[in-house]
């Protein structure tokens, strides 16, 4: 049952149908072959319940937070204040790219909405300073990673929900591999600088308006701080965190850059209604046919066969299989249905092994934030190609190296799991 559901779905998927109609008519040929249609009933139990999930309501508000820091200016600010930070430099854009996505990622926790961000600012920008178009959509690309790994992340969320993780403790976990992943990409772009001779850029009038720009950043620097700080000190649920930053970011965008209409507004909760709306019913979808696969005990038997290769007692070379399979699997799917089937499979024979919950959820949601750069899907790729105007065949073709330091990364963090138990551990969560 579990091989023909499998090829199913990758036949609907082969096919262009929407993957929440192919998750769902998978699990209508497993009930089929089950016999049982009194199981219906549960089936359509199990998709709104997959839904209706407390720690879910977060997204929303984090998606719209995001939003309307884009719209009401606030993002340009972030900006601004990382030219001041790192723009001076040789390859000064690329810092700059690289640390406007660590403090982006303090406020949506999408790869995606970082990459459209910043992606229209700066690959031009890139190009001008004498970067080649294809590094610069690149290193978009591979900077927006950062966003579902540092708090707040809505990969993180799902995880958490579905295991019964503390989400505080799992968005502490991102702190250190995010750094270590943005760290990464400055030392690529610093031998990526010298490689192509980009100049020095004038960044004169910039320092002569530092005062200004400072001035100016405090108000958008505010939005992460209220997310993140909320969190992690436990004063406030993610939920609530996001709450506050939507209002921050509304009352900032009205009163104080005043680039928020009503219209704006208006505009920017529909997308948030149309993002939502996707990712809860592939959400619902997915645990339909994750609980299908439960009911043919098919975790179990994956644990029977992880048992038998002896890797439970090899923690580390579990997480390298483990990996091996989340990563293709999140090249070809999307990432939300990557996360809601696999990680009830997954989970339970990581912990099994005595994986940390929050260290195997960190890893989970790397392998699917790269995948999100990797062809032939890679979202961020088509994203990058189409607001920076660069060929998407040169996007596909130079985006190898990003990749391959983002898997480095992963291996670093598998390798060192103390680099996402830390904060959580200092922190008690």
């Amino acid at each position: 049952m579990g091989m023909s559901m499998l090829f199913a779905f990758l036949a609907l998927m082969v096919l262009g149908v929407p993957l929440y109609i192919a998750l769902l008519s998978t699990s209508l040929l497993g009930v089929t072959m089950l016999g049982d249609w009194t199981v219906l009933r549960v089936m359509s139990q199990q998709f709104f319940g997959g839904m209706d999930v407390f720690s879910l309501m977060a997204i929303p508000f984090f998606i719209l937070a995001g939003i309307l820091m884009n719209r009401s200016g606030l993002t340009d600010r972030l900006l601004d204040f990382s030219r001041l930070v790192v723009g001076s430099v040789r390859g000064g854009l690329g810092y700059v790219n690289v640390v406007g996505s660590v403090i982006l990622a303090g406020v949506n926790g999408s790869a995606a909405a970082d990459a459209s961000a910043l992606g229209s600012i700066l690959i031009p920008a890139m190009i001008k300073d004498g970067s080649p178009a294809h590094y610069a959509a690149g290193l978009t690309a591979g900077s927006a990673l950062i966003g579902p790994i540092i708090p707040p992340s809505i990969f993180m969320i799902i995880y958490a929900s579905m295991t019964n993780t503390s989400i505080g403790g799992l968005f502490a976990a991102g702190f250190i591999p995010g750094f270590v992943l943005g760290g990464a990409f400055m030392i690529m772009n610093y031998f990526y600088s010298k490689k192509y001779h980009v100049p020095v850029a004038d960044f004169s009038e910039v320092r002569k308006n530092m005062k200004e720009i400072l001035t100016r950043s405090v108000a958008a620097l505010v939005a992460p701080l209220i997310i993140i700080g909320g969190i992690v000190t436990g004063i406030v649920t993610p939920t609530e965190s996001g709450a506050l930053a939507v209002g921050y970011c509304l009352a900032a965008g009205l009163f104080y850059t005043r680039q928020l209409t009503l219209r704006v507004i208006g505009e920017s909760l529909y997308e948030t209604v149309r993002l939502s709306s996707s990712i809860f019913i592939i959400m619902g979808a997915a645990t339909v046919i994750g609980w299908l696969l439960k009911w043919e005990q098919i975790p179990q038997k994956f644990a029977s066969l992880i048992l038998g290769a002896g890797m439970l007692d090899k923690p580390w070379l579990l997480m390298v299989v483990l990996s091996a399979i989340i990563f293709p699997v999140g090249m070809f799917m999307e990432e939300v249905s990557t996360l809601a089937l696999l990680t009830p499979i997954f989970t339970p024979i990581a912990i099994k092994a005595g994986i940390d919950p929050l260290h195997f959820g960190i890893v989970m949601t790397l392998n699917v934030t790269i995948a999100l750069i990797t062809p032939p899907m890679g979202a961020c790729n088509y994203i990058v190609a189409a607001v920076g105007k660069v060929p998407l065949a040169d996007v596909f073709k130079n985006i190898w190296p990003f990749i391959g330091v983002s898997l480095f990364v992963l291996l670093l963090i598998i390798t060192f799991p103390s680099l996402t138990t830390l904060v959580p551990r200092m922190l008690n969560l």
